[in-house]
C-alpha cells in the first residue's frame, strides 16, 4: 500500500541544542534505515519549511502507524496521510 505523508516539524524554541541534535539525529537513521528497506520509498523537503513529503509502501495502516510513531521527532510533528493508488494511465511499472 502507498501513501503520500505530509511532515511539518515544529521543535520547541526552548528545547537546548544538544537535545534537539541529538533526536535529529536518531531520526536520521531511523529514516535512512526504513529508506533502505524499501519502506520509505521517497523524501522531499518542501522549500522555505521544516516540513517533507513523504511516500510510504508498506503492508497496513497498522504498518505506517507503527512507523510513523516510533520517528524520534513524531511528538513535535503534525502528520497528514493520503493513501495512494496506480493512476491506470501511469508508464512505470513499479507504481504498484
Amino acid at each position: 500500500m502507498l501513501f503520500h505523508v505530509r511532515m511539518d516539524v515544529n521543535i520547541p524554541l526552548d528545547m537546548p541544542a544538544d537535545v534537539a541534535n541529538e533526536i535529529k539525529a536518531r531520526e536520521k537513521a531511523y529514516s535512512q534505515d526504513l529508506q533502505r528497506s524499501g519502506k520509505w520509498r521517497h523524501i522531499w523537503r518542501l522549500v522555505g519549511e521544516y516540513a517533507n513529503y513523504s511516500v510510504f509502501d508498506v503492508e497496513s495502516n497498522a504498518e505506517l502507524h507503527e512507523i510513523l510513531s516510533g520517528l524520534p521527532l513524531f511528538p513535535y510533528m503534525k502528520i497528514s496521510v493520503t493513501p495512494l493508488c496506480r493512476h491506470p494511465s501511469s508508464i512505470r511499472d513499479d507504481d504498484i
